[in-house]
């Protein structure tokens, strides 16, 4: 069973109940929208901007600047950049100031764009002044 909450399916049991939550999922809803206008540099601001910050996938890149390279690279304009979806979001909070957020992507791309694409996800979020960004971003494709 499953259940909308800030415009994702959520299983009934990862619900927010608490306002934590409710912001982590607000941090990828408007991360979802920044890709979905093809804005890489509004996207970003999802994450942590630091040396320390980590996404992972073919390759472990480090630091908030070499991601965004990767991004931009891998995504040189909107049509490879396509329309981003998250499914299946289940959110973990593991301190007031940490959790993990586990879930499933979907891209749908023209074939010049490189295709559709779909894969599952891992973030670890950290909570600072600045809100909740990720600070460690796993993401594989099926």
């Amino acid at each position: 069973m499953t259940r909308r909450a800030l415009g994702f399916l959520l299983p009934a049991s990862a619900v927010p109940l608490a306002g934590q939550s409710s912001a982590i999922l607000a941090v990828l809803r408007q991360s979802v929208a920044d890709w979905n206008r093809a804005d890489i540099p509004a996207f970003m601001r999802c994450y942590e901007d630091s040396p320390e910050t980590t996404f992972v996938s073919r390759a472990v890149v480090r630091g908030t600047a070499a991601v965004r390279e990767r991004y931009k690279t891998a995504y040189p304009d909107a049509e490879h950049m396509g329309k981003l979806a998250f499914h299946d979001l289940d959110v973990r909070t593991l301190s007031p100031g940490s959790a993990i957020v586990t879930g499933r992507f979907q891209l749908e791309r023209t074939t010049r764009g490189g295709g559709p694409a779909q894969g599952l996800f891992t973030l670890v979020l950290r909570k600072s002044a600045d809100g909740w960004r990720i600070i460690h971003d796993h993401s594989s494709a099926l």
